[in-house]
């Protein structure tokens, strides 16, 4: 298969060899540009993760001689592995993550000092802050503060999509559910969802009830709906499902058995708070 057949095929299609050829491409610094960081992007599916894959994409990170846009791709490739690993870790059952503990300490420590690095370009550092995100340390909190905090939009875009995954954010994510940038308010309806911010609700609403033509904000609204406010959140979701746009009404579904599953999880909470307040 070549790098175009790859792309144009879903990876749990790929062929054996496809990480093979994907590592090869990579570590040849002589392929063209467009093929290395087609390969970059691609190599970032849990499919072909694994620690050697991690190695190829690392090397391009730390090389400050590789093209700006191939070391960001390369560092964004790394996020999946990263959240994988943090959910192994965190859950303590075992190790079943496409990278081994030993990687994913590394990576962490390496994509630190990428970002620590003055000589680093703002979009490599960026990037870096937004894939070392998805496995949070201590040290996330003050970077995306100072993300956030400055003028510049690309850093304030930056610091919203890290806000879905950083906590103690739920002030910061509602100011930017106000911004008139709609990649800003794109990251921030994601961040409110995925935070669970309950005050976030009448902005999403606002984007559902009517459906908003802008349609990725709707898709993202439709995606925090679930978290924020289950109940509501299913009957107007309901109404979606008539729409002429298949990628609205999978969105919409999808939004439903969510919901679903929070309204149950409640449901089980009370059973049990019920339960205890049972005289003996």
């Amino acid at each position: 298969m070549t790098l175009k057949d790859l792309e144009n095929t879903a990876p749990w299609e790929w062929p054996k060899n496809a990480g093979r050829k994907l590592m090869e491409v990579l570590r040849d610094a002589k392929s063209l540009a467009a093929d290395r960081l087609t390969a970059a992007d691609l190599a970032g599916s849990l499919t072909v993760m694994s620690d050697d894959m991690a190695e190829a994409l690392l090397a391009i990170v730390r090389r400050g001689a590789e093209p700006d846009d191939l070391r960001a791709r390369a560092a964004i490739s790394l996020g999946p592995a990263l959240e994988a690993a943090d959910t192994e870790a965190i859950a303590d059952m075992g190790w079943d993550a496409p990278i081994s503990e030993q990687m994913f300490d590394r990576i962490r420590e390496e994509l630190r000092q990428t970002y620590e690095d003055g000589a680093t370009s703002k979009e490599v550092r960026r990037r870096v802050l937004e894939a070392s995100v998805r496995a949070p340390q201590e040290w996330h909190e003050e970077a995306v503060r100072t993300a956030y905090a400055g003028a510049d939009a690309e850093w304030k875009l930056t610091s919203a999509f890290c806000m879905r995954y950083v906590r103690g954010f739920d002030a910061e994510i509602m100011k930017l559910l106000e911004s008139s940038d709609p990649e800003i308010k794109y990251e921030a309806i994601l961040a409110a969802g995925e935070r669970e911010i309950a005050a976030a609700w009448p902005r999403v609403r606002a984007l559902l009830d009517p459906p908003s033509s802008d349609k990725r904000l709707l898709l993202a609204a439709i995606e925090a709906s679930a978290s924020i406010q289950p109940e509501e959140a299913r009957k107007i979701l309901l109404g979606l499902l008539d729409s002429d746009d298949e990628e609205i009404v999978e969105a919409a579904d999808d939004a439903i058995a969510m919901a679903e599953g929070y309204s149950d999880d409640e449901d089980d909470e009370d059973d049990e708070d019920d339960e205890e307040d049972e005289p003996f």
